[in-house]
């Protein structure tokens, strides 16, 4: 029967192997990286990392999860990004966001990471190129919906989206005081709708104030002896706050969509999604053109909604999700067919569709 030490020896041969093959594949990482340097391309190709990822996925037969080869993978990945080139990713700060664990979740922990004060902010970073993605949140399935700061973004920015996260949101009731001495509870105004039923029953709704995120939240609560935040366990952590109440979010499957932007489109790979922004010509029954168009190919609407225009009065923007790729000759067709009902039409870029929600 095999002794501890031998299963220890064993071990260490697999270590020497692994660590060999993980520096192999690194100088792979690092002649793709100059290929792209030449060519001028970009370090993230979603289409890429979703192949990578499903066929690594696939070729475990345990004992580690799924989910276990997937995190290493990533973490992996994020290695190689740093060895091509750091990219530099930009998130609604300060630290401790739910957009920063997004993008923590996303790109790993070898890039470089640039907190933002506001949604518009990353837009603007990503223009000057200060940073080369950006992560937004897009919608919530609670009380939040869309989060309009996002969409309206894309009227005056020309980010393409290259990837989207469906993320788990847990919030937390976080403070340096005792339950019962919480005279003051900051977060994000979509965090406190998220949790209004909780704040009612604990009989905090009359003191919630807004600020700009729940990290904000956090860094204020850390330093009010007698306030609370209301946001991510990350964020209790990295300012020092105990966590008073966990999971306090209304609705337990709470799950919030977020874009990943970047300059080049992601290519097909057979599970995507395609968003669009158009305005439509000014007679009646336009809109419903536009759609007629879409289902007259058979491709299917997953999400649409407005906003008013802040340049033209009475002129609504669109923005629509519809399944497949802007590639796909379905959808390449019905997007020059329903160019011919709008006054503009943008596709705000196609990418592979999030299938799993991560957790938090």
């Amino acid at each position: 029967m095999s002794s501890l030490q031998d299963f220890r020896k064993q071990i260490d041969e697999l270590d020497e192997r692994i660590v060999a093959l993980l520096n192999a594949r690194a100088r792979a990482a690092e002649q793709i990286g100059r290929l792209k340097t030449s060519m001028g391309a970009g370090v993230f190709s979603p289409d890429r990392e979703r192949a990578v990822l499903d066929r690594v996925a696939n070729l475990s037969t345990g004992p580690l999860s799924k989910q276990s080869i997937l995190a290493i993978y990533r973490e992996l990945m994020s290695a190689s990004f740093a060895l091509e080139r750091p990219p530099r990713v930009g998130y609604l700060g300060p630290a401790g966001s739910f957009s920063h664990e997004a993008a923590m979740g996303k790109f790993g922990a070898s890039v470089e990471y640039e907190p933002l004060v506001s949604i518009g902010g990353i837009f603007d970073a990503m223009a000057r190129g200060y940073v080369d993605y950006g992560v937004v949140p897009v919608e919530n399935n609670s009380a939040g919906g869309v989060i309009l700061d996002s969409l309206s973004a894309f009227v005056d920015h020309d980010a393409v989206i290259c990837n989207e996260i469906h993320r788990a949101i847990h919030h937390n009731l976080m403070a340096c005081c005792a339950i019962d001495q919480i005279e003051t509870v900051y977060s994000n105004p979509e965090a406190l709708k998220q949790c209004r039923q909780w704040l009612s029953e604990a009989g905090f709704s009359s003191k919630v104030v807004a600020t700009p995120s729940t990290s904000k939240a956090a860094q204020q609560a850390a330093a009010e002896p007698h306030a609370a935040a209301i946001g991510s366990a990350l964020a209790g952590k990295l300012y020092g706050l105990k966590i008073l109440a966990a999971n306090i979010e209304d609705n337990p499957q709470n799950v919030t969509r977020f874009f990943v932007l970047g300059t080049e489109p992601a290519k097909p790979t057979g599970d995507d999604r395609t968003s669009l922004m158009f305005t439509t010509a000014h007679k009646a029954g336009a809109l419903v053109e536009v759609l007629l168009v879409f289902q007259n190919q058979g491709i299917n609407m997953t999400m649409i909604t407005s906003r008013p225009s802040t340049r033209t009065a009475m002129e609504y923007h669109f923005f629509v999700d519809v399944q497949g790729h802007a590639e796909d000759p379905a959808l390449a067709s019905a997007l020059n067919e329903a160019k011919t009902h709008c006054r503009t039409l943008r596709v705000l870029g196609s990418y592979p569709r999030a299938s799993k929600v991560v957790a938090a």
